[in-house]
């Protein structure tokens, strides 16, 4: 199952935190240091390695901890076990995590997922992989919604609609009847390859629409400048309101 991304203005302001974490030319060097180094590394080390102060290099490597930048193991580094062996040390080492921040939000990742998704399912299934991209987004968009709360996604609710296009970096605006969506995610790919990338757009919008029951609304192709191919418009003479 691809990993779903529905928190995205807290995560983004956690991706920001990190990458300014890093604005502190101490605690990049830290940061630099313990990524150089092929075994997890003690705060002694690491202020020995820099000629800082211990109480210094534990700061800033506590601050790296805490943003998810390095992660803190523990170990006895006298190779003794049991009573009397002291305390384990505690030591930092490269985290999994990685950190990249786009303005206005892009979900290239995302893109990517999906597509090395549906070439998979190819490979199994036979189907053409237009298909099975396709298959996928709207797979994916009913994965979003199914994250909502179960009465939005029971009465349809435009609110919901709203929120999760904001969660996954749309800015979405009611203009008239219609939400615009006035960032596209894949905005480069969909310059190069447009008509596969708004299909998939499309597919995925069309899915999240489905599993918030959102009946009064359709996801249509109405590329324009300025904003994303897909618009989002009433399915009726009904009104957003």
């Amino acid at each position: 199952m691809l990993a779903l991304e529905s928190a995205c203005g807290r995560h983004q302001s956690g991706r920001i935190s990190a990458v300014a974490t890093l604005d502190e030319p101490t605690r990049r060097r830290l940061y630099d240091h313990v990524l150089r180094q092929t075994a997890a590394v003690t705060r002694d080390e690491a202020a020995t390695a820099l000629g800082l102060p211990r109480a210094t290099a534990a700061f800033h490597l506590d601050r790296l901890a805490a943003e998810g930048l390095l992660d803190v193991v523990y170990e006895r580094r006298t190779g003794r076990s049991g009573p009397g062996a002291g305390r384990p040390s505690q030591l930092y080492r490269r985290s999994e995590r990685q950190v990249e921040v786009s303005l206005p939000e892009h979900r290239y990742l995302l893109a990517g997922d999906l597509l090395a998704a549906a070439i998979e399912d190819t490979e199994t299934s036979g189907e053409p992989p237009r298909t099975a991209l396709e298959r996928r987004a709207r797979l994916l968009g009913n994965e979003l919604a199914a994250a909502a709360p179960s009465p939005a996604r029971e009465e349809g609710d435009p609110d919901a609609v709203m929120r999760i296009l904001e969660e996954q970096g749309f800015e979405p605006r009611v203009v008239g009847d219609a939400i615009v969506l006035g960032n596209c995610p894949f905005h480069t790919l969909a310059q190069d390859h447009t008509d596969l990338v708004c299909q998939m757009n499309l597919c995925l919008l069309d899915g999240l629409l489905e599993g918030l029951n959102a009946k009064q609304l359709r996801a249509e192709l109405k590329p324009g400048p300025g904003h994303c191919c897909v618009r989002i418009e009433p399915a009726s003479e009904r009104r957003l309101t």
